[in-house]
C-alpha cells in the first residue's frame, strides 16, 4: 500500500475567531434538472421556495430555485449548456453540493484572512449590484471541488442575489429548522490535511476524534475529526475511510462521487418523532437498523430520554447518551442514484456528540445497503 505523508498538524491551541462567522448562509448544489430537484426538496423535506433565477429574470447561463426551512437555505442550480461548469460538475458527481456558504461581517477581510493562511482562491472579493443593493462575496476552494463563499449580504434586500425573483409559494413545513453540521469525505490519508487546513487557514478548533476503533464493524471501518469554528456554531466533520476487510462508506462514496465532497447534510429539529412522520410521509426513505437495537435500548441510555421509546422504535430513529444529555438521529438513504450524499435529522438535547453510541449498528445497516448494491465486496461490483 502506498503511503501518504501527512502534513504537519499545528497545534490548536491558539486562540482567535478571526473570520466572525455569524452562519451558514447557504449550501449550493448543482444538479441534472433544477425544476426536479426544487420540487424533491419542496413536497420531499418541506423546504419553501422562495427564490427563482433563469431566463425570465436575465440569466442566460443556469436554471436556480432558492429554498428555505426555518434558518437553513438550499440553492439548487441546473445549466442551460453543456458548455457550463455546472454542466461538468454533474457529468462528474451527478447531483452534489458545490458551494457552502458562509455569512462573514467583511468579505475582504475573510479573504485576506484565509488566503495569507494558505487557502487557494476561488474569486477574489466582488460586488454584484441591483435595485436591492449590494451582494458581496469572495471564495475559496475547500476539499475536492468544494467552494467556501464568503457572503455579506448586509447591505442587500432583495430576495437572494442579483437576477433572482421571488417565488410565491407555500409549503408543507416537516420542522427542519437548523444546519447542526456537514460533514466531509476525503481520501484515505487526507484527514489530517483538511483537519490542518481549517485550523491554519479558517482558524477552527478539533472538537472531537473518532478513530476505525469508534467507528467500525467487522467489515469496515472510517475515521473522522470534527472541527468547529470559535463560536461552535459551524461543525465541519472530516471523514476518511479505514482499512478493513470490506469496502467502507467512506470508499463507496468515492468510488460514486470520484472526488472528496459532502458525504452529508444534518438538520436540526425541535420535534424529530412529528419531523419524520411528515417526511416518510412525503415518501423519504431511512435506513433502519436491526430490532434487536431498540431491544438493548433501554438498558444503554437508561430513562433519561422523553420521546416514547414504542415511537421511536416504529420510526428507526437512533438513540445517544452522553455527560450533557442525549440526541436523537436518523439517516436517509442516498438522495440521488449514485450512492452519495444522504441527510441526516437531529434532535438535541444537551448532548453535543455525534452519536458514537450509534456508530455499529448505522454501520451495519450502511454495510446492508452495500451488500444489495453489491459494494461491499472489494473485489466485486
Amino acid at each position: 500500500m502506498v503511503q501518504v505523508k501527512q502534513p504537519e498538524t499545528r497545534p490548536m491551541t491558539e486562540e482567535g475567531d478571526f473570520l466572525q462567522i455569524q452562519a451558514i448562509d447557504h449550501l449550493h448544489f448543482y444538479v441534472g434538472n433544477a425544476k426536479q430537484a426544487m420540487y424533491y426538496w419542496w413536497k420531499g423535506f418541506g423546504f419553501k421556495p422562495v427564490a427563482y433565477s433563469g431566463l425570465e429574470t436575465g440569466n442566460r447561463k443556469f436554471a436556480s430555485y432558492v429554498l428555505e426551512s426555518g434558518t437553513i437555505r438550499f440553492v439548487v442550480s441546473a445549466p442551460y449548456a453543456p458548455s457550463h461548469e455546472m454542466a461538468g460538475h454533474h457529468l462528474t458527481h451527478g447531483d452534489g453540493v458545490k458551494v457552502i456558504a458562509i455569512q462573514v461581517k467583511d468579505v475582504e477581510e475573510a479573504y485576506r484572512a484565509t488566503t495569507t493562511r494558505g487557502g487557494q482562491s476561488a474569486w477574489a472579493p466582488r460586488e454584484e449590484i441591483d435595485e436591492f443593493g449590494v451582494f458581496r462575496t469572495s471564495a475559496i476552494h475547500t476539499y475536492g471541488e468544494v467552494l467556501h463563499v464568503f457572503v455579506d449580504r448586509s447591505s442587500y434586500k432583495g430576495p437572494f442575489a442579483p437576477t433572482y425573483q421571488p417565488l410565491e409559494k407555500e409549503a408543507e413545513t416537516t420542522g427542519l429548522a437548523a444546519v447542526d453540521h456537514i460533514v466531509g469525505n476525503v481520501q484515505l490519508g487526507k484527514m489530517n490535511h483538511w483537519v490542518n487546513f481549517y485550523h491554519r487557514v479558517m482558524g477552527f478548533r478539533q472538537l472531537l476524534h473518532f478513530d476505525d476503533k469508534d467507528i467500525s464493524t467487522e467489515y469496515s471501518a472510517l475515521m473522522s475529526k470534527v472541527m468547529e469554528n470559535g463560536n461552535g456554531r459551524i461543525k465541519f466533520p472530516i471523514n476518511e475511510p479505514a482499512e478493513g476487510k470490506k469496502k467502507s462508506q467512506i470508499e463507496e462514496y468515492l468510488d460514486y462521487y470520484l472526488t472528496p465532497g459532502v458525504q452529508h447534510i444534518a438538520m436540526s429539529t425541535g420535534d424529530i418523532i412529528e419531523t419524520v412522520t411528515k417526511l416518510k410521509a412525503n415518501g423519504i426513505e431511512f435506513l433502519r437498523v436491526p430490532d434487536t437495537y431498540y431491544e438493548m435500548l433501554p438498558a444503554r441510555v437508561g430513562d433519561v430520554v422523553k420521546e416514547p421509546l414504542d415511537k421511536i422504535n416504529e420510526l428507526g430513529i437512533l438513540v445517544d447518551r452522553d455527560d450533557e444529555g442525549y440526541l436523537l438521529q436518523i439517516f436517509s438513504r442516498p438522495i440521488q442514484d449514485r450512492p452519495t450524499s444522504f441527510i441526516e435529522v437531529i434532535q438535541r438535547h444537551g448532548s453535543r456528540g455525534f452519536g458514537k453510541g450509534n456508530f455499529k449498528a448505522l454501520f451495519e445497516a450502511l454495510e446492508l445497503e452495500q451488500d444489495r448494491r453489491g459494494n461491499l465486496d472489494p473485489y466485486g461490483g
